[in-house]
């Protein structure tokens, strides 16, 4: 099977679950004891490139789940193009979870709790809807089973999504465990909580790095755009001349 990140190897990931007899669940009833998939996404840079992994799923009669940071630099929920892109991930079908940075509180619990309450009420504010999941961003290892609700709410790494039922990532853009058609909990026919990252199947960009610059330069592009329509002392097309980059 391909090791290949991009939107056709994402399609036939789904297809290779379906074909094992996966059903796909959310936190509130998946069995771990029982062919059941969670589809989370961590979307850690790119709404954009959430969107044509949606739309496979969409087709394929799967709902996702979808976590986005409310506390980061690299896009803002209440701009024009994100609120499209929330409002496309609901038309779809997928649930809009939060995306907890918990570095930003220390990893810890008590600041964690309240944390999730003032973040959630943000997202709710961005998405219009309520919000009843939540998963971690850069958490320590302490907080990886952590078995009490953040605000009331289910996070993704309570124990019986992480050590009850199998888990796999893809993070920093490798499947570094193994391919999840190949996991133990798979191969056993038991549950599994898969977990993807957008930016990685991106279709255009060979490899991890490359993907991340393309990234970049698709978000100074736009940073640029936009400059441009806010300041007349700048002129769409100059930040790229000024910096040597070229058209």
């Amino acid at each position: 099977m391909s090791d290949d990140f991009n939107l056709a190897a994402y399609r036939g990931l789904l297809m290779g679950l379906m074909e094992r007899g996966y059903e796909w669940r959310g936190y509130a009833d998946a069995d771990p004891e029982k062919r059941h998939v969670i589809v989370r996404h961590d979307i850690d840079m790119s709404l954009d490139a959430a969107l044509p992994i949606a739309e496979i799923e969409n087709a394929l009669g799967l709902k996702a789940h979808y976590f986005v940071l409310v506390r980061t630099e690299l896009y803002n929920l209440f701009s024009a193009a994100a609120q499209d892109a929330l409002r496309r991930l609901s038309a779809l079908g997928h649930e809009v979870g939060l995306h907890l940075d918990a570095s930003l509180y220390d990893n810890d619990p008590v600041q964690l709790q309240q944390a999730a309450a003032e973040e959630c009420a943000v997202l709710e504010a961005a998405t219009k809807a309520d919000v009843g999941l939540i998963s971690f961003h850069r958490p320590v290892k302490a907080l990886l089973g952590y078995p009490q609700t953040l605000a009331g709410r289910i996070h993704t790494y309570q124990p019986r999504f992480y050590t009850q039922m199998g888990y796999c990532s893809d993070s920093r853009g490798a499947w570094h465990h193994g391919h999840p058609l190949d996991h133990l909990a798979v191969r056993e026919g038991r549950g599994l909580q898969l977990l993807t990252h957008p930016i990685w199947w991106m279709k255009d960009a060979p490899s991890p790095q490359a993907k991340v610059s393309a990234f970049l330069a698709a978000r100074m592009d736009a940073l640029d755009v936009a400059l441009a329509d806010n300041c007349s002392v700048h002129r769409a097309g100059q930040l790229r001349k000024n910096l040597g980059l070229g058209d």
